[in-house]
């Protein structure tokens, strides 16, 4: 069996069969490791350990607390910072960037002893890393069951009615709330916000009817006065029309008698000339009139609607007569006014021959 052995056990150590005996110690002592070595390689691991333990890295928007056996001594900030290994240690990690909490969904009995669900947001920013560490145990956790009682308490003393309408009042409440409650953990609540107000169904469902009957009652009244106006409308149209066709009548009987008056004037005047002619002898102006009259009695007789024939004895010669006095009254009048201008152009008669 040893024949077939490629080498030699050597305090452990499987040495190549062909090697001599001082071949075998050399190569021994060059594959021990010395003290020196193993010393070097403790003081470079220790280093390491050193650097790690005494660099840190603050990430951006984070910082640190640092803790020096067990009592709060300074806060890191981001970048690279140094401690003293085992002496100090990181103690919270805290987020300075604003966070988003949300508020879970709870029911709240309003003052009208209406039950609403309702569910919030609340958005929160670390202002003293310190503080927010060391003044309170579990900072989310707090300001969740703060928002939480506050909700309550805020919407407890509401009508279901303002709930519904007022919520920028509820968030503007709540924020000044929550807020100074977080001012000694370092902590400033930036808002506050309601997501959702949910109330029962069966009240839901009486809320419609309502919206409807009040938008019924809103179209009603819209009818109404559109039906008053258009009554009041349709008044002041006809009190227009009444108060035109009266001034339209007015008009009307101060022009006709204005056309009487001219027409009265206008016999006024005839009659003057015929009185006129009668003093002067002219038995033809009492024809005229005569057969003005005759003619015009005549025309109403035939102008009514009773009457389509007529009978009745007619003096034609009286007439003709009458005819003839109109024509001869014409006939001087035309005479008269030639003559008046050729007098006023011959003037008056000079005498010749005088002594």
């Amino acid at each position: 069996m040893l024949g077939f052995d490629s080498g030699v056990d050597f305090r452990g150590v499987r040495l190549p069969r062909d090697l001599s005996s001082t071949h075998r110690n050399d190569w021994w002592n060059s594959a021990m490791v010395s003290p020196f070595t193993i010393f070097v390689i403790l003081i470079v691991a220790f280093a390491v350990i050193f650097v790690a333990m005494a660099v840190k890295s603050v990430p951006q928007g984070y910082e640190w607390t640092v803790e020096r056996f067990g009592r709060y001594v300074r806060t890191l900030e981001p970048g690279l910072a140094l401690l003293i290994p085992i002496v100090d240690r990181v103690g919270a990690r805290l987020n300075m960037m604003e966070t988003v909490l949300e508020v879970p969904q709870q029911s709240v009995i309003t003052r009208d002893n209406a039950v609403a669900t309702v569910d919030a947001i609340v958005f929160y920013q670390v202002l003293d890393a310190a503080k927010a560490a060391y003044e309170v145990g579990n900072l989310q956790l707090a300001i969740l069951n703060l928002a939480m009682t506050n909700i309550r308490t805020v919407m407890g003393s509401m009508t279901l009615d303002e709930l519904l309408s007022e919520r920028d009042r509820i968030n503007t409440q709540l924020l000044s709330v929550v807020d100074n409650a977080t001012t000694p953990w370092g902590v400033k609540v930036q808002r506050v916000e309601i997501k959702d107000i949910a109330p029962p169904p069966e009240l839901v469902a009486a809320m419609a009817r309502q919206m409807k009957a009040e938008r019924e009652k809103r179209a009603n009244v819209l009818d109404a006065e559109g039906f008053k106006q258009a009554a009041v409308l349709k008044a002041e149209g006809e009190k227009q029309a009444v108060i035109l066709a009266a001034e339209g009548r007015r008009e009307a009987a101060f022009r006709a008698a204005e056309a009487r008056e001219r027409q009265a004037e206008a016999e006024a005047k005839a009659t003057t000339f015929v009185s006129e002619a009668i003093g002067r002898g002219s038995i033809q102006a009492i024809n005229y009139f005569v057969a003005q009259r005759y003619i015009d009695a005549i025309g109403r007789l035939a102008g009514t609607p009773n009457q389509k024939v007529i009978l009745m004895p007619l003096e034609s010669s009286a007439m003709i007569g009458s005819l003839a006095g109109i024509a001869e009254v014409a006939r001087e009048s035309f005479s008269a006014s030639r003559i008046a201008p050729n007098a006023a152009v011959e003037g008056p008669p000079t005498g010749v021959g005088h002594p």
